[in-house]
């Protein structure tokens, strides 16, 4: 069950010793809980990540959907959108290698690299304009391919909405929230301090998350070269 704004804010009015919200008024604390999701995205940028089938437009250059922050990878080519049919998988390439073997591949009017297809072979990807990617071959416009990005997390309209990252950012997002109220009041005695600790806290817990999922991604797993092997062999 996902996380409701008055599932936290029932934990934040404990701590904060305000449960009648005399000091801190709920949208007060609604609007924290917002910069909270946005800074974890922020640290994390697949703490918000979707996978979706989008079409492509004419060329090579393409962009996200408008609620977009940063590609997370180009997946595999699709037969259209919604519930469509997987096709060729799509690889990510350096645009030093792109560029040096074959320097005209965004120019449509050289002879095999005109914008007509409907398949992608490769990606190319710039750390730079992160809500941007090129894909090669350039395609004409009814190509379709399935991207993993992160979004902009939508804000909590009221107390009722559910948080628009997963549920197990939740002891982040309290303690980013205690540490801007604790910082409305910074200059009464001990909470700048406490402002500090729950923003350290807030790093902390959301930094271990990051490398958790590192030691867990299976891409990095010290069996996947044995299983590779075993699949190779087999």
């Amino acid at each position: 069950m996902a996380l409701t704004g008055t599932n936290l804010l029932s934990r934040i009015k404990d701590t904060l010793q305000d449960t009648s919200s005399v000091r801190w008024t709920e949208a007060e604390l609604l609007r924290y809980i917002n910069d909270a999701q946005r800074e974890i995205v922020n640290f994390k940028p697949d703490a918000s990540a979707v996978t979706t089938n989008v079409q492509l437009v004419t060329g090579t250059l393409q962009t996200l959907p408008t609620n977009g922050l940063r590609l997370i990878k180009v997946t595999r080519n699709m037969s259209g959108t919604g519930s469509a049919t997987g096709k060729r998988a799509i690889r990510i390439v350096s645009s030093d290698i792109l560029n040096t073997q074959e320097p005209d591949w965004h120019d449509p009017t050289v002879t095999g690299h005109a914008t007509h297809g409907t398949e992608v072979k490769h990606y190319v990807f710039d750390e730079d304009d992160p809500r941007k990617f090129y894909v090669y071959p350039g395609v004409a416009g009814n190509a379709y391919v399935e991207i993993v990005y992160s979004k902009n997390p939508d804000d909590l309209s009221s107390a009722s909405s559910n948080i628009d990252i997963d549920d197990i950012y939740g002891n982040a997002i309290i303690d980013f929230v205690l540490y801007k109220a604790y910082l409305k009041d910074a200059e009464y005695a001990g909470n700048a301090q406490r402002a500090g600790t729950h923003y350290q806290l807030f790093t902390a817990s959301v930094g271990q998350g990051a490398q958790a999922q590192t030691l867990l991604d299976p891409n990095t797993d010290p069996t996947s070269t044995m299983n590779a092997a075993v699949m190779g062999g087999s």
